[in-house]
């Protein structure tokens, strides 16, 4: 089996993971920990179609990738300051309302 479809496997497992994580958490912090990972997996499905071209890896998809978790710190550290006013004005961490610490 080639790398190219390990990697492309690989990313689509880690992708349906934080897929997964993102629909059964309550928490707030999980469900920003399952969209990094989704991200993640987004970045290594980028990387892995560009990378296979005959002169070698495409400097555009890495630019595009670098730019991407650039962005993609800027909003986590956007989103946990969210969570910590949201936190500080309801005292709850979920959007469902009862908030267990599980």
């Amino acid at each position: 089996m080639s790398s190219t479809i390990v990697y492309l496997l690989a990313a689509s497992a880690v992708f349906g993971i934080g897929a997964y994580g993102l629909i059964v958490a309550d928490h707030l912090m999980r469900k920003l920990l399952a969209l990094n990972v989704m991200g993640s997996a987004v970045f290594v499905f980028i990387l892995t179609v560009a990378g296979v071209t005959p002169e070698g890896p495409d400097p555009v998809a890495q630019a595009l990738v670098l730019t991407g978790i650039v962005i993609a710190v800027a909003a986590t550290a956007f989103a946990l300051a969210l969570m910590v006013r949201m936190h500080e004005e309801t005292g709850l961490t979920s959007l469902t309302g009862d908030d267990d610490d599980d």
